[in-house]
């Protein structure tokens, strides 16, 4: 029987059948993703790449929005994990360098269109959105919590996701270059000040 994880998704037993539908799906909207003949991103056609039935799909996801958004949060919880490097500065900065290398590369470019391809149309929509992303939400507030247990006063979550991780998804998705070679440097002084 299938459960939720703490983000709302569904989680079934490692090396399930309900895991290799998972894994093949999740393939083949990359691969789609990265294919530039491929124009329209449907629910059918995501099916017959993978090679499992498309209802599948529609009782697992329930639309092309949520199963876009479940792809991009597996790679981004998988290409870009939070650090535990000791310090509140070094989690930041550690994050945001890897979130520059990761987000720079053509997986990272193909997590952000399907992001973008994601965004929510409805008021409805949102709600199962933010469900989505709660596990990375209880990652970052994780970070913060360990920095309150090593006597640090971190900054509240939304100034991490403003000064840190809106810039990086920004430029990401735009397709521009860093600001500098220090960039990540620059982002975490921003929202600590200079360390000295």
């Amino acid at each position: 029987m299938n459960s939720t994880d703490s983000s709302g998704r569904p989680t079934t037993r490692p090396g399930g059948r309900s895991e290799r539908v998972r894994a093949a799906v999740h393939r083949a909207v990359i691969d789609m993703l990265s294919d530039p003949e491929v124009e329209v991103l449907t629910i059918p056609a995501v099916a017959q790449r993978a090679g499992v039935n498309h209802t599948s799909i529609y009782r697992r996801w329930g639309n092309r929005d949520a199963l876009l958004a479940d792809v991009a949060v597996t790679q981004l919880e998988e290409h870009w994990p939070l650090p535990d490097t000791g310090s509140l500065r070094g989690d930041l900065l550690a994050w945001a360098e890897a979130g520059e290398s990761s987000l720079t590369t053509p997986r990272g470019q193909l997590v952000m269109r399907a992001l973008a391809l994601s965004m929510p149309r409805g008021p409805q929509s949102g709600a199962g959105r933010a469900q989505l992303f709660a596990g990375r939400i209880h990652a970052i507030e994780e970070l913060r919590a360990r920095a309150i247990r090593r006597g640090e006063n971190p900054p509240a979550m939304g100034q991490i996701l403003d000064q840190i991780l809106a810039p990086l998804y920004f430029r990401a998705i735009l397709g521009l270059p860093p600001e500098s070679d220090d960039y990540p440097q620059i982002l975490v002084g921003r929202l600590l000040g200079s360390s000295t």
